[in-house]
């Protein structure tokens, strides 16, 4: 990414990863469908109230990985091979103990977790099955994020995208084999899950070994470097609570939308699942801006640096209108296909959030590509109160505004954070460029 059209390379990087997510997002909502028409709203409720919890494991492993990734990307930009492999070992193994720990805590604080999120009685010992599962699969969910930080670190956002969608196939079969047709109910689901994760760390370890040299480790270069170790805690750490923040805070906003009763429940999270698929080309945009304006800073190419952001800010407002109109056209469908039996009752209170939220999507594409620049820029401490902002001003008016108007509600908190988090980010942006360290 250090040569050539800096509109090409992040396109070229985003369309895979966008790809990826999209099959991810998929295989959720499948997952969904499955649990929803084979075993009925309690147990869609059962995996609804689990997943701010699996999102808070996720992201923070994925922070990790990206607070990483910043650091493989400079030193591949630079051409030194030997701290590219050196900082890959160190992150691996960092991770098994990491992944290890986070695994028996939650075995053991699962049902108090769900206790703090005041999960729904008749779903409770279901949410709890699943989640123990689900903290099983965790263990692969840690090295999976590093070893793809790793591949899209070189600017390779393609191949784990391949193996990511052999995952969510293999997923999708065996949730039809375990919930459809043997019942094993949500466990059947959670172990599903766990299956298809190991399955996409294995082919990953092999692309490596096998076809990537720059990653590939040889038996000198595997073992810890203190002080990458130490450089990667503090940017993952930082990161991974960046990550985190938005989750924590979303456990927080579903426990008031848990107090609205199931179908406020099933059509939050209904919502919340095309929600997410409108904003996976910015978030990915993202990550391309990340990874190029981390190569540049390391190949010393500061003015690619600052056109980076430039590009990729174009990029977010000429896709808002275009998610804009397929939300609006697509939302009831949507709804109804992710609502048990088609209710009524949900596909209408999830067609109102929609129709709201819609019109903010722009927000998130214009924060999603300052994050990603001051990422690359490895100014994590910006990213993490940024993000902190955000999901603060949120939470606040999720808890005054949706017992009064609904769902609807946390559409318009979020408008809210948003707007917070813009004011404060580029407020830093022109700061530091005023004072010349934008380099």
């Amino acid at each position: 990414m250090t040569r050539g059209s800096i509109t090409r390379h992040l396109l070229k990087y985003t369309v895979p990863m966008v790809l990826g997510n999209i099959m991810q997002l998929t295989y959720n909502a499948a997952d969904s469908i499955i649990i929803s028409k084979n075993l009925g709203q309690d147990a869609l409720a059962a995996v609804s109230v689990s997943e701010p919890i699996m999102t808070v494991m996720v992201l923070g492993a994925s922070g990790m990985g990206i607070g990483a990734s910043v650091l493989m990307s400079r030193f591949y930009g630079a051409h030194d091979r030997e701290r590219l492999r050196r900082e890959f070992s160190t992150t691996l193994i960092f991770g098994l103990f990491f992944s290890l720990a986070v695994f028996l805590a939650g075995l053991l604080l699962a049902p108090r977790l769900l206790r703090w999120i005041k999960a729904p009685e008749e779903s409770f010992q279901m949410a709890l099955t699943y989640l123990r599962i689900i903290f099983v699969g965790f263990l692969f969910t840690f090295q999976y994020n590093i070893l793809s930080s790793a591949l899209r670190a070189i600017g390779d956002s393609r191949t784990s995208v391949w193996f990511l969608g052999i995952s969510c196939g293999i997923n999708i079969c065996l949730d039809l084999l375990f919930v459809a047709a043997l019942r094993m109910g949500v466990a059947g689901a959670g172990l599903a899950t766990v299956i298809a994760e190991a399955v996409s760390v294995a082919l990953c370890i092999l692309w490596i070994e096998r076809r990537v040299p720059d990653l590939s480790l040889r038996r000198g270069d595997i073992g810890v470097d203190r002080e990458l170790l130490r450089e990667t805690v503090k940017n993952g750490a930082l990161t991974a609570l960046q990550q985190a923040a938005q989750p924590v805070g979303k456990v927080l906003i579903q426990g008031t939308i848990n107090l609205q009763g199931v179908v406020a429940i099933d059509a939050f999270n209904g919502a919340c699942r095309i929600d997410d698929y409108a904003r996976i080309p910015t978030q990915s945009l993202g990550s391309a801006i990340m990874t190029c304006t981390a190569q540049n800073r390391g190949a010393g190419e500061t003015e690619r640096v600052r056109k980076t952001l430039r590009r990729g800010l174009v990029i977010a407002l000429c896709y808002y209108p275009i998610i804009f109109v397929i939300v609006q056209l697509l939302k009831e469908p949507a709804m109804r296909l992710l609502s048990p039996d088609g209710s009524a009752a949900i596909v209408e209170a999830g067609v109102a959030y929609l129709a709201v939220k819609a019109w903010f999507f722009i927000m998130p594409g214009l924060t999603n590509a300052i994050q990603g620049f001051f990422r690359g820029l490895g100014s994590m401490t910006v990213v993490l109160v940024s993000t902190i902002i955000q999901i603060s001003v949120r939470t606040v008016c999720v808890i005054a505004w949706v017992p009064k108007m609904g769902i609807v509600g946390e559409a318009y908190a979020c408008f809210a954070g948003w707007m917070c988090m813009l004011i404060f980010e580029f407020g830093v942006y022109f700061i530091r460029k005023k004072k010349g360290l934008i380099k």
